[in-house]
């Protein structure tokens, strides 16, 4: 699980859409709770979600701080770290530094592939580094 998990982040922060779509199950769900995808099901349906997120967001480090293990899941809980020149979440980055908390929890299917992921984010440290004018 740990290796598929950071393949996963790996191919995140090289922005490589192809990447992170291969590490999901075909039939995966993916929720990043407060985003306007919303919840969607099926690789290809998160194609939308990781695109415009490396457009939005950009140098992305992620940190891991702490992982929880069950039998066929992980919570991983990270730092995030990088630049924001589009509009994350809705919001004005204007190339600004943003950083912020992460919570995943990661559920994986017999094949090692991760069958769902839902995401939660620190929206509040967002908002307070990326003020809209």
């Amino acid at each position: 699980m740990d290796a598929k998990l950071d393949e996963h982040f790996a191919f995140e922060a090289r922005d490589d859409v192809e990447g992170v779509l291969a590490t999901l199950a075909v039939d995966a769900e993916h929720d990043v709770v407060g985003s306007p995808f919303g919840l969607t099901r099926g690789r290809e349906a998160a194609r939308a979600f990781y695109t415009a997120m490396f457009s939005d967001l950009s140098e992305s480090k992620v940190q891991t701080v702490r992982r929880l293990y069950g039998t066929d899941f992980v919570v991983d809980e990270s730092h995030w770290q990088g630049r924001a020149p589009g509009a994350p979440f809705g919001l004005q980055g204007k190339n600004r530094p943003v950083e912020f908390r992460l919570l995943h929890v990661v559920e994986f299917a017999d094949t090692g592939e991760i069958a769902r992921e839902n995401v939660w984010i620190d929206f509040a440290a967002i908002l307070n580094q990326l003020p809209q004018d």
